[in-house]
């Protein structure tokens, strides 16, 4: 785990000279970050999530909870990446499982995005936990596409608990808390678990931030193999895992930084 003396010093002059490190690439990219409004960007290394945090320019935002930002920031279509989740989805609904709970759905993206493609049972119950600006959103585009009967919101993970599905797409490197962490909360354990786009690195565990244009975010990029671990303490086997191709996640400036990458598993309870 890196200390936290290696956190960015975040400086908004204009001026170059009063940016750190000098080297010019570095300073542009910085200021790259500082300004960005549209693209995907991450910068820094930290000792935790906390220090990530902590380390957010003043003059950002933090985090997604941004109600009218939540209208536009994501199309309801289906990527190339998500197809690995999608498969498996589609077999818990086969296999009789009706309760999925999004953890970090956002306004609902994927469950409008699947449904033009799964045959959604008629007692299907699908419960996305997001902030509450995001949930707020959610819940009045779910009125205004009459997808209330099966789509609901909460804020509190820990309503996962007896779900049958337990899905995470693209969301566990935004929260404080990890996936091992809400598990053993959980009064009664989902009995499947979803994984896809999870952000993860093949030694350790790097802590940095992302840059998502209106805000920026505190971010955990998972040693992958104590991901995977986590699930298994938990009392979970391991029914399938994969690699996010073609999607791209890089920390320029970070050691190992270029070494990260987005992959899914899918496990099920044991017993």
């Amino acid at each position: 785990m890196h200390s936290a003396v290696t956190a960015w010093t975040f400086v908004e002059s204009p001026m170059l000279e009063n940016l750190l490190p000098v080297s010019l690439r570095e300073a542009t990219y910085r200021r790259k970050f500082l300004e960005n409004r549209e693209e995907n960007l991450f910068m820094g290394s930290f000792g935790s999530f906390a220090e990530a945090e902590a380390g957010v320019p003043p003059s950002k935002a933090i985090g997604y909870d941004n109600a009218e930002a939540a209208k536009t920031l994501y199309s309801h279509q289906i990527y190339f990446y998500d197809y690995p989740a999608l498969f498996w989805i589609g077999r818990s609904l086969d296999d009789g499982m009706r309760k999925v709970f999004d953890l970090g759905g956002h306004v609902g993206i994927k469950y409008y995005a699947f449904r033009r493609v799964l045959p959604y049972p008629d007692d299907l119950r699908w419960t996305v936990c997001d902030v509450p600006g995001v949930v707020q959103t959610g819940r009045e585009l779910a009125l205004q596409r009459e997808a209330t009967a099966q789509l609901g919101f909460c804020t509190d993970f820990h309503e996962a608990s007896g779900c049958d599905v337990l899905y995470a797409s693209g969301s566990l490197q935004y929260l404080a808390t990890t996936l091992a962490e809400i598990l053993a909360s959980l009064p009664e354990k989902p009995r499947r678990i979803v994984i896809n786009t999870a952000a993860v690195h093949p030694q350790r565990t790097l802590y940095t931030l992302n840059s998502i244009g209106f805000a920026v975010c505190p971010y955990r990029i998972q040693h992958h193999d104590e991901l995977l671990a986590g699930l298994t303490q938990a009392g979970y086997r391991r029914r399938d895992g994969w690699r996010n191709e073609g999607k791209p996640i890089e920390v320029p400036f970070v050691e190992g930084g270029d070494q990260a990458y987005y992959a899914g598993c899918c496990f099920d309870l044991a017993g």
